[in-house]
């Protein structure tokens, strides 16, 4: 599966940041979806029971993804830079689910499913325009996720991108051995308004009168 390698062939995006852009998910990339979610190094950080996920099983769950009402996904790549010669590469995936618009609240799911794109600062930075996109395209105001204690990496991502602990669930998950606390950590549109850092303000903003 040849990927995009220039600008006229690269994928559709829908939110573009410095390093990384977020785009749909794509039938052609359901084989990628598929590898990453026989990792057991990324299902132990979302809490899925570590089994075989068969070709018709991602088939099924990537149809099932699409017709869910209250949820949106998306596919995290790494943005292309000049000159080179592998960019747009997809990276991960990410999730809105339980949208609700009438209480203006949301949990959030993330993954970076290539082992070799992990530690680069993808992960904030798509975490930073998860929230950009449900605050300034949706009007969300509450954005919640889990987050396992052991997940140190996760904690350090969800931190640096706006979000704060609010409580804990003790003992509630098994993993390596032994019971970890399962973190609640939530952003508000407030929080990510002070922090300045939105990218889709340009976008959803009004006209203005012309002269």
């Amino acid at each position: 599966m040849r990927l995009p390698e220039d600008a006229s062939d690269r994928p559709v995006i829908n939110v573009e940041g410095e390093r990384v852009a977020l785009g749909p998910l794509r039938r052609d990339l359901v084989p990628r979806y598929r590898r990453w979610s026989n990792d057991f190094r990324t299902l132990r950080t979302l809490g899925d029971m570590p089994a075989p996920v068969p070709a018709e099983a991602m088939e099924a769950l990537y149809a099932g993804v699409m017709a869910i009402p209250d949820a949106v996904a998306f596919t995290i790549y790494v943005r292309d830079a000049p000159g080179a010669s592998c960019g747009w590469r997809p990276v991960g995936t990410y999730s809105l689910v339980g949208i609700d618009h009438r209480n203006r609240t949301a949990e959030f799911v993330i993954y970076i499913g290539e082992p070799s794109e992990r530690g680069k600062g993808y992960g904030t930075e798509a975490t930073r325009l998860t929230l950009d996109y449900a605050f300034t395209a949706l009007g969300l105001h509450s954005v919640l996720l889990k987050v396992y204690a052991f997940n140190l990496a996760g904690l350090r991502t969800y931190q640096k991108a706006g979000f704060r602990e609010i409580g804990r669930r003790r003992q509630a998950h098994h993993m390596g051995g032994r019971l970890w606390d399962v973190i609640l950590m939530d952003c508000l549109a407030t929080d990510f308004a002070r922090a300045g850092s939105s990218v889709l303000s340009a976008v959803f903003a009004p006209d203005h009168p012309r002269d």
